[in-house]
């Protein structure tokens, strides 16, 4: 067993209850490889904001669960190398049982999410108020969720949405204990979150995608005021990355996201996390693509990967100051 306290990380309970009040959201950011993680860390400690490591199972599975962990005390110490002690959590995103919570507890997290979503209610229930259990033994945060996200990301696949129904909010809230909750109000995983169908054009014939339903997730205010909500696939597809792909080799069609200024509105509610993913392959893979189209003959990964960390940089600085509201709150 290895506390998250002996690695330097913190859990979400004060920044959510400080995201909350002070109208801001807090980045959580996936990674799967060293670069990734740098260039978060250096984003983040330049804007001087909190940050949630996130790792899906895919992840886990992809870094190796024992070197995640150093990654995450690198990443602390890295921070402070940088100049600025920033509060970073290490979140399991989309766990899928006990036992995988259980497991990433153990290995050193600070925040679960229990992901119980696509079963009946009781049994989603069961289910997160077992995780939940455990994991405040330890002083670890758990995420429940109510209502699927459509798309597909890593191990998470939905082909329909389910809204959140806000009458089941509170019963929710009350019966599994959980620290944080997800809902479901119009975004989806992954870079299709739409299709053409689904979205209107603009004069100058660009896609926009139906707006997220604020509508509800007033009422789930309304019902549990002040608890921190949590907007999973939040990644707004920037169509010049998309280009970037698609100039040099790239197949990528119809990649709509969601509109950044409603996840700026969404932030200054009861919406404290906001999950982004998809974004940073974006932006890694149009670096990428770049530099071996335009420089056959480099062979060098760090050639082609430290462009990609740059570009990841830039993103997330920017989602930190434009979109989420959370810079200088570290």
């Amino acid at each position: 067993m290895v506390s998250y306290k002996e690695l330097g990380l913190v859990n979400s309970k004060e920044l959510f209850a400080k995201a909350v009040t002070g109208k801001y959201a807090i980045p959580a950011f996936n990674f799967n490889n060293m670069e990734q993680l740098q260039s978060i860390i250096q984003a983040c400690v330049e804007t001087k904001s909190p940050v949630i490591l996130q790792v899906s199972s895919g992840a886990r599975k992809y870094a190796n669960q024992t070197l995640l962990r150093y990654m995450a005390q690198g990443a602390v110490e890295y921070a402070k190398e940088l100049g600025f002690n920033i509060p970073i959590v290490l979140h399991l995103d989309h766990g899928d049982s006990f036992e995988l919570c259980k497991s990433c507890i153990e290995m050193g997290f600070s925040s679960v999410m229990i992901d119980g979503s696509s079963l009946p209610y009781d049994e989603n229930v069961a289910l997160t108020k077992k995780v939940v259990e455990y994991a405040h033994q330890y002083d670890v945060t758990v995420e429940g969720e109510l209502g699927v996200l459509a798309g597909i990301e890593d191990d998470v696949k939905a082909e329909h949405h389910t809204y959140t129904d806000p009458k089941d909010v509170q019963d929710f809230v009350s019966k599994t204990g959980v620290d944080s909750l997800a809902i479901s109000i119009g975004t989806s995983h992954g870079a299709n979150k739409f299709t053409p169908e689904q979205c209107t054009r603009n004069a100058d014939g660009v896609l926009i995608p139906p707006p997220l339903r604020f509508d509800i997730l007033e009422e789930v205010e309304k019902r549990i005021p002040g608890f921190p909500i949590v907007l999973h696939g939040s990644s707004s597809v920037p169509q010049d990355k998309v280009a970037t792909i698609n100039k040099y080799g790239g197949a990528l069609k119809d990649t709509i996201g969601i509109p950044e200024d409603q996840l700026r509105h969404a932030a200054t509610s009861a919406v404290c996390k906001v999950n982004i993913d998809s974004d940073g392959r974006l932006a890694m893979t149009a670096a990428v693509r770049e530099v071996l189209a335009t420089k056959p003959a480099e062979f060098d990964p760090r050639k082609y990967l430290g462009p990609a960390r740059d570009q990841l940089k830039e993103l997330y600085m920017h989602k930190v100051v434009n979109v989420l509201g959370s810079n200088n709150k570290a």
